[in-house]
């Protein structure tokens, strides 16, 4: 099942030559679109693959968080237990046996793309499947889990305030309207 998914997206190679070679009066998908396309059609596979098959119309958020607990298995990301010894420390001396997952930061601009995609393929704001708050939920978790078992907290990056509007004098204002 996995390499179903895994190859997903390249099954439409031998079908079609327009996929990988675009016609010379269209530019070539960026990066991102590419990335976004691949997701899409990875997903659709997934919904595919489950017993019995998922219509993308009655995919919901559940659908949505197996996925991303279904990715975990693929993942890079050493993520320590509790119970390990290397818990809390951003650079373990040794290997260990826990568990590796998809990072944080992967999952949530996968699920940034999916939404995206989805609603280009005609799907409503409000009936995404990938916008709702037991995705942003679940991701957060993620992202304090993996934060706690590395030692290293994520901070929240504070706004930028600009600096002209809140240092303007009242000689500086009324030079100004003059």
């Amino acid at each position: 099942m996995s390499t179903q998914i895994q190859n997903g997206s390249s099954h439409s190679h031998a079908s079609s030559s327009s996929s990988q070679h675009p016609p010379s009066n269209q530019q070539p998908l960026s990066r991102y679109e590419s990335q976004k396309k691949r997701d899409w059609n990875t997903f659709g596979q997934y919904l595919k693959n489950q017993s019995p098959p998922v219509p993308l119309s009655q995919c919901n958020f559940n659908h949505v968080l197996d996925f991303l607990r279904y990715l975990d298995q693929f993942g890079k990301t050493k993520v320590h237990l509790h119970g390990c010894i290397f818990f809390g420390q951003p650079t373990p001396p040794a290997p260990c046996a826990c568990p590796l997952r998809q990072a944080w930061g992967s999952l949530d601009a996968l699920i940034g793309r999916l939404r995206a995609a989805y609603e280009e393929h005609g799907g409503s704001p409000e009936t995404n499947p990938f916008g709702g708050g037991a995705i942003r939920v679940y991701l957060r978790e993620v992202k304090e889990c993996q934060a706690k078992a590395r030692g290293i907290p994520y901070k929240k990056k504070k706004k930028k305030r600009n600096p002209i509007k809140g240092t303007q004098s009242a000689k500086d204002i009324e030079h100004q309207v003059s």
